[in-house]
Formats: C-alpha cells, structure tokens, sequence
C-alpha cells in the first residue's frame, strides 16, 4: 500500500468512533470546531511524504523493502536514531513548535516491545513476538496513526493495582475467551487518540503476582466498540490568529480513555499475566520515549530563543548587559539539550539487535530541560515585558475609533512597526503566557515522566561500583576491613 496523503488520513476518522467533548458526543472529529483543529494539525505528519522538501527525510523502506514512512524504519544504529530525532524535530517545527504526536508515540512502543516480547519467547516461548512484528508490520505497510495509552488512573497511589479500593483504576483483564480478551478500566493522559487509527495499550509500572490481571498489553482499532475518549479542553487557544497565531491553528488532544469492556483479539495481545515483564515493558518504552521527548524540544527551544531577541529588538534593549545575559542562558539551555540528545544516540546500546538511546544520557537531557524550563520562560517574559498581557487586540487594531491609537502609540524601536510588536507580543504570550502556555509548562514537568521518575532512572542507570572502586582505590582503602 502506497504512503497515505494527509486527506486520505483524515478521512479513515470518519470511522463511529466514541469522543465526548465539553459534555456533548462529537460526531466527526474532523469537522468538529476545536477537535478538527487539532485533527489538521496532526496531519502534518502525512503531509511530508507529498512534500519535496520533506520526502526524503519522511519516506524510506523497511527490511522487507517495502516503502514506509520514516518512523516505522527499525532502528538498528545511531544513524537510525539521529534521522528519527530528525524527523521528530521537523515536524515539531512544521507545527510551529507543538509536537504531532500521531506516529511517534506508538513507534516509541514498537521497538520496545520487540525487545521484551523476543525475550518472553526465548524464556517463555510465549507466542507475543511474533504478533508484535506482524502488527508492526500492518501499521507501516498501511501507514496507520497510532495513539498509545500507558498512564492509568491509579487511584490510591500508595496502594498498588490489586489493593485499590475500586477494581478498575488499573487497566485489567476481566475475561478471557478461546478468540480473545476483555479489558476494563480507564488510562489518563492519553495524546491525540482520538486522531489515530490503532490504540496501544501497555502497564504504566512495575507489577507483583497478585496482579496478573493488570499486567496486560494489547492493541485496538479506535472505533473498537467500548472504547471510549472524553477529550480535554484546557490544551487549546484562541480562535483570532491575530492575538492566538499558534494555539488559534495547532492544537493537540489529550484524553481520559475508558475501556469498558472492549473485546481484543489474542492476535494483538502482547502480554497477558506475566507480570515479572510488565515493568520491563513500561521501562522499555520510557527509554524510547523520552529520546522522542527530548527530540521534540528543540523546535520549541528555538522558537525561545528567536522570540527573545526579536523582543529585544523591538523594545531597543538588546545591547543591554542583562538581556544579553539572558540570551546566553537561553542558548547555553537549547545546545546542552541539543548535544545530549545526540550524545544519547551516538552512545546507544543494542538490545535483541534494535539501537537503544543512552538511558542515562536521554533522562539526564529529559531533567534538565524540566528543570530548567520556567526559568527560561520567565527570561523570554522578562525581556518582552508587560504587553505581553496587557497590549490590546486585534478587535481594537480594527476598530477605526482605536486603530490610529494603536498604531501611534505601541511602535517599537524605528523599523519595528506597531503591528509587527503586537503580532511578536501575542506569539510570547501564545506560547509562554497564556492557558497555552500554562499547558506546556505543566508538559515540562509531568509529560515523558515526572522529574523524580527521570532521577530514579539517572542513578538506576549510572555504574556507581566503578566509581565507588576508583575512589577506594585513591583512599587506599582495606577491602578486607
């Protein structure tokens, strides 16, 4: 099957799925006026395999020779990894700095799995394998969307899945039948699933005996009756592309995903309670997973940093010894993140024959750009100031009672024009100063996991025995005592 066209992916949404936004069932995705937004938006995935610019990047073959688009490729190099981080990036950039996030995630998923379920066969002889890589090969060969839901609800977070007051805050197997499984329970967090064309669902942690029953992974068409998304409304802007000229035209979708008792083929169940590898399945995942995190920043960095300095520009401080201070922070922030997400591909290892990105490295990138984040933001808002909340809009820019006072009074430094300050202003404040805003510093912090997670990770990954080896041996410790 040929690379499908950003039209021809629109259309396969048109399909009865079941979405619930603000209250009201929505019909058709598509069309809808919020979700529609966000729907086009993630076409821009599908785009680039029309695009001459793109294509090259976009479009190569699997192992089988087939023509795929670039995030199906099973990474097997660094080389691998760095066009992955490419492609990542590039599209972020074509979403004018807001991730698609329709094929990267569940590409995070697949070759994760593929290193868990090949081990599962040779310990095991589990059938889980072999039904990963024939689904993996049905998404690349029809060039299907994938969603991914991991997050659950958890409930009593102090309590594991089977100690919970309620049955279902885990995800669970409720039934099985000779042709399949039946699977309860709700996910959060979910991105853009409503815009996919499979869901993948995989443990969100570690799990003990008692809990075969959560320990489940599987994949789903979207339209899967009892499948059911309640779509967020806080990741979205205005409607103005005036005053809103990124959240007004991009958008994405979380949701609350309930599976209320969706049927699944065993042919696309991947795990079934084997509990000792659900946590290796989730930590797998993350690996992947916060490679494509820290990928995606970059455009959003750059983004950063060149409205910092048109900012500047415009208000004439940009010789001042603190601005510039400030812009070399925000630098120095983008290239750290910049060189450790290459470090982590260049330093990968291989795991079942499949390149892995430097799990260190990659959680050390991922925490420091969280960490760091409101800083910058504050750095970006500082050097614009306070039109960036208080400037009028565009609705008085029209109006001739007020259009002249606007365009006499907020000019800039001479060849910075009134409106050319104002559309600036109102891209910062889209971005680092508005519910838009807010919603990607939360994503700072929580998205790809929390900062304590990506902690956890550093020291669970770093070989602290050499270290502690070197450092006897400078202090001629006696091992003997």
């Amino acid at each position: 099957m040929a690379l499908r066209t950003a039209d021809q992916f629109l259309a396969a949404l048109r399909d009865g799925r079941t979405v619930y936004y603000k209250g009201e069932r929505v019909a058709d995705v598509t069309a809808h006026p919020d979700l529609g937004r966000a729907a086009r938006h993630c076409a821009i995935d599908y785009s680039f395999a029309d695009d001459p610019h793109h294509r090259t990047l976009a479009v190569t073959e699997d192992e089988h020779g087939v023509t795929v688009n670039r995030f199906y490729r099973v990474p097997r190099t660094a080389g691998d990894l760095l066009k992955r981080r490419e492609m990542i990036a590039e599209t972020t950039r074509a979403g004018r700095a807001l991730i698609v996030l329709i094929r990267e995630i569940g590409t995070d998923f697949l070759p994760a799995a593929h290193i868990v379920t090949k081990a599962m066969q040779e310990q095991l002889e589990a059938p889980y394998h072999e039904r990963l890589n024939a689904f993996w090969t049905h998404v690349a060969h029809n060039d299907l969307a994938m969603g991914l839901a991991q997050t659950d609800v958890k409930g009593d977070r102090s309590l594991g899945p089977t100690d919970q007051e309620h049955p279902d805050y885990y995800v669970r197997v409720v039934d099985r039948q000779k042709d399949g499984i039946v699977v309860r329970g709700a996910k959060a967090h979910t991105t853009n699933p409503i815009f996919a064309d499979e869901l993948i669902v995989l443990p969100c942690r570690a799990l003990d005996e008692r809990d075969a029953a959560y320990a489940v992974s599987f994949a789903v068409p979207c339209n899967a009756p009892g499948l059911k998304f309640i779509a967020s409304p806080f990741s979205g802007g205005g409607t103005s592309p005036f005053d809103h000229p990124v959240s007004s035209r991009h958008k994405i979708a979380d949701t609350l995903t309930v599976f209320d008792d969706v049927f699944v083929p065993w042919d696309r169940v991947f795990l079934c309670g084997e509990t000792r590898y659900a946590g290796a399945l989730a930590l797998g995942f993350v690996e992947y997973h916060r490679f494509t995190a820290i990928s995606y920043k970059l455009p959003l960095l750059d983004l950063m940093i060149g409205c910092a300095m048109l900012a500047a520009e415009a208000n004439g401080i940009e010789k001042a010894a603190h601005v510039r201070e400030k812009l070399s922070r925000l630098i120095a922030y983008r290239e750290t993140v910049r060189a450790l997400t290459v470090a982590a591909a260049h330093e990968c290892t291989t795991k079942a024959g499949l390149a892995v990105p430097n799990t260190t490295v990659t959680n050390i990138a991922k925490q420091y750009f969280a960490e760091n984040y409101h800083a910058m933001v504050q750095k970006v808002q500082d050097i614009a100031g306070g039109l960036l909340v208080t400037a009028p809009s565009e609705a008085d820019w029209k109006n001739p009672e007020t259009k002249h006072y606007v365009e006499q009074y907020l000019g800039g430094k001479k060849g910075f024009g009134s409106i050319n300050r104002l559309k600036l202003f109102n891209l910062i404040r889209d971005y680092f100063a508005s519910d838009f805003g807010g919603y990607h510093e939360l994503l700072a912090i929580h998205a790809e996991g929390s900062l304590e997670a990506q902690k956890i990770t550093i020291l669970r990954g770093f070989d602290g025995g050499a270290v502690k080896a070197f450092a006897a041996d400078c202090a001629n410790l006696d091992p003997r005592s």
